[in-house]
């Protein structure tokens, strides 16, 4: 068996002395895992950083093994990202993420997502819109899309302000004011079809915590999982960076 593709990658473990096992998220082969034979190495070990890119071929004599990966780095931006502090919580929280989705699962649309951000991460006023609105994908992705395209109530498409926490319908700013307390805020940024400005820091706190609390109750509470510690530092950094930006 042998495929090439490209791939992010989303975690390594040390395997023996030399070598290490790498875990890929690829574009057409999903999250996999694969021993890279060196990959401890220092000629690999710069490679194999979470949120670089790589090119990977990976070989196995049956479809079920763990196989080997042959990896050549095509843009290795985990150096750069070291010292912004929401950029290195960010890249794992993306892992994180990526791990809710079943493993050799091909997700393409998420794999072009996650390129995107990393690509994008170092904008401080942007990249927290741009995780919440994956995790917005990845909630649809898993089979919990929300309903954020008309008002539950009126079904209009305008104003939509508030999306309610039972039936994750969008409700608008005229029709929600009764029940604004019970309802989860919907910034702007998480349904225009790309955030044309930077939210200001309660607008980016809105973003997650709404897409946080669908986490926590479709995927991370199913599973007796909680929310990833990253996300609390990745939430934490890019308000702090976007308030020091005024």
């Amino acid at each position: 068996m042998e495929w090439i593709d490209s791939g992010i990658v989303l975690g390594v473990r040390r395997h023996g002395e030399a070598n290490a096992i790498a875990e890929l998220m690829t574009r057409a082969h999903g999250r996999h895992l694969g021993l890279v034979r060196g990959g401890a190495g220092s000629r690999l070990r710069p490679v194999l950083q979470p949120g670089n890119s790589v090119r990977a071929v990976w070989r196995a004599r049956l479809d079920e093994h763990l196989g080997h990966f042959v990896v050549e780095g095509l843009e290795l931006r985990a150096a750069s990202f070291l010292p912004v502090s929401h950029a290195v919580f960010g890249v794992t929280h993306l892992a994180a993420l990526c791990r809710l989705l079943p493993e050799r699962d091909p997700h393409p649309a998420v794999y072009d997502a996650v390129v995107a951000i990393l690509d994008r991460m170092h904008d401080r006023a942007l990249a927290g819109a741009h995780v919440a609105r994956f995790e917005l994908q990845l909630i649809a992705e898993l089979g919990f899309g929300l309903d954020l395209e008309r008002c539950a109530v009126t079904g209009e498409a305008a104003d939509l302000a508030y999306v309610s926490p039972k039936s994750g319908r969008a409700v608008s700013r005229a029709a929600g004011v009764p029940w604004q307390d019970k309802l989860l805020r919907l910034p702007r940024f998480l349904v225009e079809e790309e955030p044309r400005t930077a939210p200001s820091p309660e607008e980016l706190a809105d973003g997650l915590a709404l897409t946080g609390f669908f986490l926590g109750r479709y995927v991370f509470e199913p599973r007796g999982q909680a929310a990833p510690e990253a996300r609390a530092h990745f939430l934490a950094a890019v308000l702090q960076a976007r308030r020091a930006a005024g």
